[in-house]
């Protein structure tokens, strides 16, 4: 895509998010309905539910092309990343939204034939995105962002996964004791925000495809570096434990899973 191509994709969608943000901050007043998936803490409301529906109608009358991979299974079955593929993840960290109506996200990536294009993450409750994609730049709303300071592990602060630290899966205590400080926020979208926003120095969790593909789409048009906490192949239709960090701090991990 060249520039016009991509402000038009841009502008498009960030208007859709800003429909959407309208639409679900209303339904916050109003009585939801609230279910679980795959455990008592797993939840889904209808919000959830018509939020992907919004966005997958407005990508295929925008993209008749698209092959939608949604968290809410209301977009297709994908198995490759042939053609337009598009990525929604319209409600995350939906527990926060529930029980604290704060620190949830909203967000969607765009890739073509593989490569990154663009991806859009936006923090609802404050209405702000971060945006953009190699080709373009990256921005928070109109404010262009640089890649962010290069700190060691051991300077900066961490993101991880809750569930994983709680139950010491992945090395995640021996990391946790080795970075300054550490933050779990219950939601991939606000995570990469803090640290595209240089907020942190990294940020790791097991992620399903929708909770990633916006991050590392948004990192590594930053120079961050995305992978996997066992060094395998990063597969962006693929669930598994992502991280992803300035170099210092990626390198910093890597050698405290190798010890």
């Amino acid at each position: 895509m060249n520039t016009v191509q991509l402000t038009k994709l841009d502008k498009t969608v960030s208007g859709w998010m800003h429909d959407m943000q309208t639409h679900v901050m209303k339904r916050l007043t109003q009585k939801m309905t609230i279910e679980t998936k795959s455990n008592h803490r797993d939840l889904v409301t209808n919000v959830d539910r018509e939020t992907e529906q919004f966005y997958v109608e407005a990508i295929r009358t925008f993209d008749p092309q698209a092959k939608i991979l949604g968290e809410e299974g209301l977009g297709d079955r994908v198995t490759d990343m042939d053609g337009h593929v598009w990525f929604v993840d319209p409600i995350d960290g939906t527990m926060n939204f529930v029980k604290q109506h704060a620190e949830f996200a909203s967000m969607l990536a765009y890739y073509e034939d593989g490569q990154p294009v663009m991806a859009w993450i936006m923090d609802v409750a404050n209405n702000q995105i971060v945006h953009g994609g190699p080709e373009y730049g990256v921005f928070l709303d109109e404010q262009r962002l640089e890649k962010p300071n290069l700190e060691s592990l051991a300077d900066g602060l961490i993101v991880l996964s809750g569930a994983r630290l709680l139950y010491e899966q992945y090395g995640f205590p021996e990391i946790a004791k080795a970075a300054l400080g550490y933050r779990v926020y219950g939601s991939a979208g606000i995570s990469y925000l803090r640290l595209l926003t240089g907020r942190a120095v990294g940020y790791i969790s097991y992620m399903k495809p929708w909770d990633f593909a916006a991050g590392i789409l948004l990192s590594q048009a930053l120079g961050l570096t995305n992978g996997t906490i066992d060094g395998s192949t990063l597969n962006v239709l693929q669930s598994g434990v992502v991280l992803t960090a300035n170099e210092k701090a990626f390198d910093d991990i890597i050698q405290i899973q190798q010890k």
